[in-house]
């Protein structure tokens, strides 16, 4: 893969800012879109705007032909038994909820266990605080190292016979760091635990195979992986699926309706009531066919690549703390500069045309866990290059010198 060809394909990448050729350097947060998937919609709208599932004219078909084609298109992109294992959601936050207020609510009881990692993202915290609360049920975290890897060891001694759900994210969105997934959803399902994956950050940046990694839930988001926002997916096994509640009431998620009760449909479509992400789909589709024309092998290679890149060049630049192991990372190097705030670290590198993210990441007990309050970070993808690190390393010597006075 070439980056620089690649590059022109993403009209908003041919800019200035502040006076400098963009650089972004935020693609953890939300990837830019190419011409392809712009394309797709604009097409949609333009030719085939109509309702799915529900009309008999030619529009109303070729709009369900393509949004079924979509879920056909995620299907084999995972690697899912079926189309019917996918369920198209506002993105990754939206997918873990329906696990934790559908399946999860029903399943758990007093005393069960929920098991987390202390690196997860907000959307893959929050809603198991609220299932435990509504249950009764207890959170455990996996211990972390400091370098923030986590050991099989310690996974496996923090099961019991009372977990029943273990969530973890597949890459963190701040150490970039690719926890072994596979590995624990086989210690999960030793202890008949049912395993879920956050995977907003993986599956913009590699092969995911859900039958492969064996686990039972997998989330990611569209608008992280060169697609539109608000599209996301959530894979669940078929058979998980089916026992479900729907979490959204309304048209085309049920079978039969009189004045006192209902039914529902079969899954996915159980799960996804009134007029349905159609542009999003078809914009996803766009994506998946831009990235694996690509390859996912080589989308994973330069990630990998550029972020220790990223991460043996800053580690140069005195002053600098860097977070997360050197080894086994894609995609992002997160950061501060010694006593700066972050936001402010962000604001210098824009007015050189830099566009990093600042902040806590939806990571706050990630952060206090690293002693920090909020980090930096810069976040790579298949359209970004060595030179685009370097200029970041440059912008961040001169805010260096800008808070000369604050670093000493």
């Amino acid at each position: 893969m070439n980056p620089l060809e690649l590059r022109k394909a993403f009209p908003i990448l041919d800019q200035q800012v502040n006076g400098h050729p963009l650089v972004y350097l935020d693609n953890a947060a939300s990837s830019q879109k190419p011409r392809s998937v712009i394309d797709a919609i604009v097409r949609y709208y333009e030719h085939d705007n109509a309702n799915v599932h529900r009309g008999v004219h030619t529009l109303a078909s070729r709009a369900t032909d393509a949004y079924e084609g979509a879920r056909a298109k995620v299907a084999k992109f995972l690697n899912a038994a079926s189309e019917r294992e996918i369920v198209f959601t506002r993105g990754t936050t939206t997918a873990l909820n329906i696990v934790a207020r559908s399946w999860a609510r029903a399943a758990l009881r007093e005393g069960d266990e929920i098991v987390l990692m202390p690196m997860e993202h907000h959307a893959n915290l929050i809603p198991w605080q609220q299932a435990a609360k509504a249950t009764g049920a207890v959170l455990r975290y996996i211990p972390m190292q400091p370098d923030g890897t986590i050991r099989l060891s310690d996974v496996e001694a923090t099961l019991t016979d009372r977990t029943k759900i273990v969530s973890v994210t597949h890459v963190s969105n701040v150490l970039g760091v690719v926890n072994p997934v596979k590995e624990i959803a086989a210690l999960a399902h030793k202890r008949g635990a049912v395993m879920v994956v956050d995977g907003a950050q993986s599956a913009p940046h590699m092969k995911v195979d859900v039958r492969d990694l064996d686990c039972d839930f997998y989330a990611f988001s569209g608008h992280k992986m060169c697609g539109p926002t608000g599209i996301g997916v959530l894979y669940g096994k078929r058979e998980l699926l089916e026992q479900m509640e729907p979490v959204e009431y309304g048209g085309e998620m049920i079978e039969h309706v009189d004045y006192y009760d209902a039914t529902w449909k079969e899954a996915p479509w159980r799960f996804e009531g009134g007029t349905p992400i159609i542009a999003g789909a078809v914009g996803l589709a766009a994506a998946i066919d831009f990235l694996t024309e690509i390859g996912m092998d080589n989308i994973d290679r330069h990630s990998e690549a550029l972020a220790r890149y990223a991460y043996d060049r800053l580690s140069e630049i005195e002053g600098v703390t860097l977070y997360g192991p050197r080894e086994g990372r894609v995609c992002l190097v997160t950061f501060n500069l010694d006593d700066v705030h972050p936001h402010d670290v962000a604001t210098v590198l824009d007015t050189e045309g830099v566009a990093i993210r600042a902040g806590h990441h939806c990571c706050q007990p990630l952060m206090r866990k690293l002693e920090v309050t909020a980090t930096a970070r810069a976040s790579f993808y298949l359209y970004n290059t060595e030179e685009d690190v370097e200029r970041l390393a440059a912008a961040l010597i001169k805010a260096k010198e800008f808070f000369g006075h604050a670093i000493g």
